[in-house]
């Protein structure tokens, strides 16, 4: 790690309010932040993208560092998320893949046999030094205003886009590998949970406050599946970023019934999405984590008044417990209107602070 990073670090987990509530510990307001603040909907960004790819910008520190403070100035959230994809580790361990616009991860050689697998590479640190770089120009750029959170696609949601080749619907090619080949798919997600917790301890490392792991698409399976072909994986995951100590949020969309066993793999706090009340998710994972979430990121089209009332029926629910994060069940939509961003920021902050200003 760099010798600056260690005091802007300890600076910042002494006084956050969202390390503080990812820790169980009371705050003066409920953090917010959003998933995909980064980027998307910020004319600045847009601003940005028009002379630099998705990749480009993560393997440029300077802009990266720029692109994932833009919506802690704009918005004035209580975190910054590293701006970065689920794919880049996979990227860095030698898969040819491209993000394609409107469409997403496109992987040029789907992984479907076992020789596929084979050739598969584990992950090198030096192969990811230019995230290390990314992370150090964003804390120095941050200064010790907001902590960093860094994060990592799941086993499963990592195998799915390997096996699908680009986004799926139904997972043909990724249940199909998993009922009719077990030995293959074992062998699969072996790797990819020893290329997840690489990539996540590198980060750590690196100096970013706590870690999110994305499951996206696990959603998809049901609970038996999930038990016997992820919950495995998912576990050697957080059992090795928990030899971090930083604080570990474990976040999929669609998974209300799987919140338990998600809570059973790991995170000392889970993420919920609009599909489930927010005090049904938490009494599903247990009041010894956090929870985040969970506003429907699509109420945020509505008018202000609606968003007001959905945010009302969300902290309400949490009942000023200690552990709520408030976020979107999913990402920032691009056409979402900042006002409504920057409103509802201030409104959360208000609403929550013990002396209402």
């Amino acid at each position: 790690m760099d010798d600056h990073a260690a005091p802007v670090k300890k600076c910042v987990a002494d006084t956050s309010r969202l390390l503080k509530a990812l820790r169980l510990e009371a705050v003066d307001r409920t953090p917010v932040w959003f998933m995909r603040q980064a980027g998307r909907s910020l004319p600045e960004y847009r601003a940005v993208r028009e002379r630099y790819s998705l990749l480009d910008i993560c393997r440029r520190p300077e802009v990266c560092a720029e692109v994932t403070v833009q919506p802690v100035r704009r918005l004035g959230v209580d975190a910054a998320i590293l701006f970065s994809d689920i794919m880049v580790p996979l990227l860095a361990s030698g898969v040819r893949l491209d993000i394609v616009e409107k469409v997403g991860p496109v992987i040029e050689r789907p992984v479907r046999s076992s020789e596929d697998v084979g050739v598969l590479r584990p992950l090198e640190s030096e192969n990811v030094q230019f995230v290390v770089d990314d992370i150090a120009h964003t804390l120095e750029l941050l200064n010790g205003s907001v902590p960093l959170i860094g994060f990592a696609g799941a086993p499963f949601t990592l195998a799915s886009y390997l096996i699908e080749g680009r986004p799926s619907r139904d997972f043909l090619h990724t249940k199909r590998l998993m009922y009719r080949a077990p030995e293959i798919w074992h062998d699969l997600m072996t790797h990819l949970a020893r290329l997840v917790s690489t990539y996540l301890v590198v980060q750590a490392r690196a100096g970013v406050h706590a870690l999110q792991v994305f499951d996206s698409w696990a959603g998809a399976l049901s609970v038996d599946d999930y038990r016997r072909y992820v919950l495995p994986y998912s576990r050697q995951v957080f059992d090795t970023a928990r030899k971090t100590d930083l604080p570990l949020i474990h976040f999929g969309t669609g998974t209300g019934s799987l919140l338990s066993h998600m809570a059973e793999a790991g995170g000392s706090t889970l993420g919920a999405d609009w599909r489930i009340p927010l005090d049904d998710a938490w009494r599903r994972v247990g009041y010894d984590r956090g929870i985040q979430g969970n506003l429907d990121p699509m109420v945020l089209q509505g008018p202000w008044p609606v968003v007001r009332r959905e945010a009302d029926a969300i902290l309400r629910r949490a009942a000023g417990r200690s552990g709520h994060v408030f976020n979107l069940g999913h990402g920032i939509h691009p056409e979402t209107p900042l006002d409504n961003l920057q409103r509802l920021v201030e409104y959360v902050h208000q609403y929550t602070s013990a002396d209402g200003a």
